[in-house]
């Protein structure tokens, strides 16, 4: 079995008498790629939030590595590795890919000021050998030398992945990274998140569901603050309560027409 990386046990986050996310346990281990899905209302994005520290849990408890991170804030998480991608990819649109870049990577491991890393880093870190690496990984290296506020939607979205790899996260969270983009630019951001497979943690909450089910090694589904089902894609679209909760068929009626001579 891979090492337990990230682990919510029993947590529950309300909102007045709502309960958001209701007694929910999970685990992802380490390698994994795990999607999260849900219809709205469902508390996959405040569960999400609780494992970034965006949100304290009422009760339960959040473990990273062991290691109880239920009360860090979303920047200690980061400091553990756990990272969303808004978490380190403010991007500056009136900067170039590469120098955006170049700002990520030293961000996240060195402890210069923004205003030095202006003055002294950018030009003399354009060919750092990772920098170099992830414009290649991305399919960025035709665009290193754009404005991002020249890039698309789709462009921008692959940038600010490789920003966040940049600091070489060992939890990757994602939240609906193919929201807005057009098909091609999906397909893009998708040829990315395949290769990452084996190699990264990455926990995905996304809608578009048809596009990320090749690639997801476990699927679980949400529905009132509570997980219903969890295993292969199949398993859990053919689950009783997914069929009947996400998809809204009548179960007991197809069952009792099938039943019928």
């Amino acid at each position: 079995m891979s090492i337990e990386l990230l682990k919510a046990s029993h947590v529950t986050k309300r909102f007045g008498a709502l309960a958001a996310v209701n007694d929910v346990s999970y685990t992802l281990r380490e390698h994994e790629v795990a999607g999260i899905i849900g219809s709205n209302g469902a508390g996959k994005t405040t569960f999400f939030n609780l494992l970034t520290g965006l949100y304290t849990p009422d009760s339960g408890s959040i473990h990273y590595r062991g290691t109880d991170i239920t009360r860090d804030t979303p920047q200690q998480r980061v400091a553990h590795g756990v990272m969303r991608t808004f978490q380190l990819t403010s991007t500056f649109d009136n900067l170039t890919v590469i120098d955006n870049l170049v700002l990520a990577f030293f961000r996240a491991h060195r402890k210069s000021s923004l205003l030095q890393l202006f003055l002294n880093t950018c030009k003399q870190h354009r060919n750092n050998d990772k920098i170099a690496e992830v414009l290649e990984t991305f399919d960025l290296r035709d665009l290193r030398d754009r404005e991002v506020r020249n890039l698309s939607l789709g462009e921008k979205r692959r940038l600010e992945i490789a920003m966040t790899m940049l600091a070489e996260p060992k939890v990757l969270l994602l939240d609906e990274p193919l929201a807005g983009l057009a098909e091609s630019e999906i397909q893009a951001v998708l040829a990315i998140l395949r290769r990452q497979v084996g190699q990264q943690t990455i926990l995905i909450v996304e809608h578009k569901l048809s596009h990320v089910k090749e690639f997801l090694q476990r699927l679980t589904v949400m529905h009132e603050g509570r997980i219903i089902a969890e295993g292969g894609y199949e398993e859990c679209m053919n689950h009783p309560e997914v069929r009947r909760s996400y998809w809204q068929i009548d179960v007991d009626a197809e069952a009792a027409a099938q039943a019928a001579p």
